[in-house]
């Protein structure tokens, strides 16, 4: 009988035992995946990776908190977060759902993508769809930093954007048009070059690319960049030095204004950079020093396009291509590029992009029957100062190419 009664208490205790553990396993599996829900993480080896604010900033800020950012993550409609294994990628897609035209902008080496917000903003007035993103390294989006950011990284990045939208239209041939801006300008052609049957028209505002290095890179910044023997950690800290935004005419975007130091560069007549105002009034100066102070894989992404990124002296590289791709479309019904012209968007007192030193190199490597010029008062900030005459000469220049 005494045996019977230990048996039967022993079996209680196992019974217990077992529903114990299956509670707590059910409870472990239900609160990991209510978590993963609530703030996925994308698949990526953190080690090769700098996380963006949204991973460092957000979650400690309440909903006012972010409001009051200099760059607040619903800065533009339509926001989402792309896990990629190469981090987040931060993407804004907005305007009419069912718009006959889309379009795909591409920002600075400075300033995350709200620096086209006006061009955003201009072109959803006029009923086309529109999707940014922030560069990786830039605002949102993470920065990888096992890898160089050049061509490849940044057209894998456009294609990313691109395959996140839940909307048909973005991809196959005609899909969208591309506008650039100084590195987003560079970018675009060297997508445009690689995938030009996605493009239905390409607009370059004030690009890198065609930048002449001899004339507009000095000396110094020649060694930091290039020189093998000064630290990795050292060379952070100079080119953090030289991009933070405490000169009142400090440049926001590529080329970085500095590397005319020994060429006896200056900014003449063109806008203050740091007061430059972006949508909802927040100023360049400010979006740029938060991104410092806020976005570990900021300065590394800076330096690593600086090196990489098709931004000096690529006449005999994409845009070459470009050139080939653009003379097959004037004379052939291949798809993308109609009428095989690019338009390029300039303002008359760019020191950074210089309006006769681009024009004639372009038309020198594109052929002047592929380049359609659009001069604007101002400088190289032309892209966030004139949002509407910007989006008119693309939309004018579209359809006469009808």
């Amino acid at each position: 009988m005494r045996d019977r009664i230990l048996e039967s208490q022993h079996l209680g205790l196992g019974l217990a035992a077992a529903a114990a553990a299956a509670a707590a396993t059910y409870l472990l599996l239900t609160s990991h995946a209510t978590s993963s829900a609530a703030a996925p993480r994308p698949a990526v080896d953190r080690r090769k990776t700098a996380r963006s604010p949204k991973w460092t900033v957000l979650p400690t800020l309440s909903t006012l908190g972010r409001d009051e950012l200099p760059y607040p993550p619903d800065a533009l409609p339509g926001g989402r977060d792309v896990a990629t294994a190469y981090g987040n990628l931060r993407v804004y897609e907005f305007g009419p759902e069912d718009a006959q035209e889309r379009v795909l902008l591409l920002h600075g080496i400075g300033t995350p993508c709200i620096a086209l917000g006006s061009v955003a903003e201009e072109f959803v007035e006029r009923g086309w769809r529109v999707m940014t993103f922030d560069f990786f390294g830039r605002g949102y989006s993470d920065a990888p930093l096992d890898i160089p950011h050049d061509a490849r990284l940044y057209t894998t990045q456009i294609l990313l954007a691109l395959a996140s939208s839940a909307l048909p239209g973005w991809t196959g041939n005609d899909a969208f048009h591309l506008l650039g801006y100084s590195l987003g300008g560079a970018i675009a052609a060297a997508f445009a070059s690689s995938h030009p049957h996605l493009v239905r028209s390409l607009t370059l505002v004030a690009p890198g690319g065609l930048v002449r290095s001899a004339a507009h890179i000095g000396w110094r910044s020649r060694v930091l960049y290039t020189s093998e023997w000064i630290p990795e950690g050292v060379r952070r800290w100079f080119v953090g030095r030289r991009i933070r935004p405490t000169d009142p005419k400090s440049a926001g975007d590529v080329p970085e204004k500095e590397t005319v130091d020994d060429n006896g560069g200056g900014e003449g007549e063109t806008a203050e950079w740091d007061e430059l105002r972006l949508v909802g009034g927040r100023r360049i100066g400010e979006v740029v020093r938060w991104q410092m102070q806020t976005h570990p894989g900021y300065v590394r992404s800076y330096m690593s396009t600086i090196r990489h990124a098709p931004v000096y002296d690529r006449g005999d590289e994409e845009w070459r291509v470009l050139g080939e791709v653009l003379a097959a479309r004037r004379t052939g019904a291949a798809p993308g590029l109609r009428k095989g012209r690019v338009l390029f968007v300039l303002g008359e007192r760019d020191d950074i992009v210089v309006l006769g030193e681009t024009v004639w190199d372009a038309e020198a490597v594109l052929g002047e029957d592929a380049v359609e010029v659009v001069v604007l008062k101002g400088g190289h900030e032309v892209a966030i100062t004139k949002g509407r005459e910007i989006v008119g000469a693309v939309v004018s220049a579209w359809e006469k190419s009808g």
